[in-house]
């Protein structure tokens, strides 16, 4: 995944990390998914190369996922063995491969941790935005329908474009790769993928926050996929990913559903929105290291090669990432309503709100929406709002909702501050919050009162902020804290 101009650095799809790569194995794996170069596609600052798989029977308005690939790799290797054609053939979307070069990096890894190129705007990040947009005009794709995935420095990747284009995609799967905002250097990078790098939920989800200033949300769905035993980028990853994008949705750690999938058992933990709906999912898949998961075959949820390294045979990944996209017709897609105009708050207290807006013709009822978490589905405005802290901020947006609940277009968000004083914080050592009394220890640790989250080790080095909201119940609030 590393190093653009200095000696060999790479942040490997499965190679050593500071040591030349050898070549991939004669781009072999299996070959025959017919992809279509594209030129042309805008100025193309991170100088990216774009492919477009374009399956038969593709409907006038169709589904796109970019996917990227992982270090030696290429666009045509990704194709050949992630299995995403089959079922790109199979439901009729369109897929964007895009592939970077060795000029861009010498082992042909997306440069996720450069500032030049993981930032809105810029570089490489801005080529995967003008592809996108490419297809948009070329191929008619609908933007209520756009995801992303990739492999290892491809999947480090695509944390960049859900942080950087949050309303660009839907949703997205990171496979064996990091969070966003944890490396802006090559030796940050080393240490984000082994051992890893711990963060507070909250300091990961301003991390996104901070890609795209002021952004209200909705805000993408993630899937994490991890191989148990991936020893190039640790499964730490995955939990940190887990973290950052529960804290993203306002959602905390603790997983609403857990299950095993696929023939390997791999386990699936499951976190949800208000309206029951997966905002965050993570796949570990036991006894695989670094790569992505496949499993040859024909059989409805196979899919995949393993003849070029990282493909590993395991579980389909691809399966259950179309499905967890929506893809498979598993889930609704969005309706036609548009965005209900002059969304406004009145009647502001310490602890709540009333928001109004302009109807919508055709609208059975409207979805409320506070910091991207669905809370409400009244059938008309205005609405109440209850059980806010004092002092406290939120962004609320409304859509509206046909006679079969399919929700159209948010509105733009409406940044609302209750009255009152803020919540206390606090910022000290582990140590001095329990001799405060604001935490409590166990084994070894520390843990908030109240929320039980764990501080880390009880010591006088390990430092966080807590909020306390009610009294005597804190949170950590490290950077997120009024």
């Amino acid at each position: 995944m590393l190093g653009r101009l200095t000696a060999v650095v790479v942040l490997s799809a499965g190679a050593a990390l500071l040591s030349p790569l050898p070549a991939p194995a004669a781009e072999a794996g299996v070959t025959g998914v017919a992809l279509q170069k594209v030129g042309g596609f805008g100025a193309n600052p991170g100088a990216l190369s774009m492919y477009v798989y374009r399956p038969s029977g593709l409907p006038a308005a169709p589904a796109l996922v970019v996917a990227l690939h992982g270090c030696t790799q290429s666009a045509q290797v990704y194709a050949d063995n992630s299995g995403l054609a089959t079922f790109a053939d199979r439901h009729h979307f369109l897929l964007v491969f895009a592939e970077t070069t060795s000029a861009n990096n010498a082992s042909q890894c997306f440069n996720f941790f450069e500032p030049g190129d993981n930032r809105r705007g810029q570089g490489e990040a801005a080529s995967i935005r003008q592809m996108v947009g490419h297809a948009a005009a070329t191929y008619g794709v609908d933007p209520a329908r756009v995801y992303v995935t990739g492999l290892s420095a491809g999947g480090a990747m695509t944390s960049v474009m859900l942080a950087a284009y949050p309303e660009l995609f839907r949703a997205g799967a990171v496979i064996a790769g990091i969070p966003y905002g944890c490396a802006n250097t090559v030796a940050a990078a080393y240490t984000c993928m082994s051992p890893g790098t711990d963060r507070t939920p909250a300091a990961w989800a301003q991390a996104v926050r901070d890609a795209y200033p002021g952004y209200a949300g909705p805000w993408p769905r993630v899937a994490v996929w991890h191989g148990e035993r991936d020893t190039k980028v640790v499964p730490r990853n995955a939990v940190e990913l887990r973290d950052q994008w529960t804290a993203v949705h306002g959602l905390d750690q603790t997983p609403d559903r857990t299950s095993t999938i696929g023939p390997d058992q791999t386990r699936r933990e499951e976190y949800l929105a208000a309206d029951g709906t997966v905002s965050v999912e993570v796949d570990l898949v036991p006894g695989i290291g670094h790569g992505t998961p496949v499993d040859p075959g024909a059989g409805a949820q196979q899919c995949g090669a393993t003849g070029t390294a990282n493909f590993i045979a395991s579980i389909c990944s691809g399966y259950w990432i179309t499905g967890f996209f929506g893809l498979d017709g598993s889930a609704p897609q969005p309706g036609g309503l548009p965005a209900p105009a002059a969304l406004a708050a009145s009647d502001v207290t310490d602890t709540g709100l009333t928001l109004d807006w302009q109807g919508v013709s055709g609208a059975a009822s409207y979805a409320v929406y506070r910091d991207g978490v669905r809370v409400a589905t009244p059938a008309a405005p205005p609405f109440a709002v209850t059980g806010l802290s004092p002092g406290s901020r939120h962004t609320f947006a409304v859509a509206a909702r046909d006679a079969a609940g399919v929700e159209g277009a948010r509105s733009a968000g409406l940044e609302v501050t209750t009255t009152g004083a803020a919540p206390t914080c606090w910022t000290a050592n582990t140590y001095q919050h329990v001799q405060a009394g604001r935490a409590t220890t166990a084994g070894g640790y520390a843990y908030a009162k109240g929320s039980n989250q764990n501080l880390g080790l009880y010591t006088t080095f390990t430092t966080h902020t807590l909020r306390e909201s009610p009294p005597g119940f804190y949170v950590i609030a490290d950077g997120a804290c009024p």
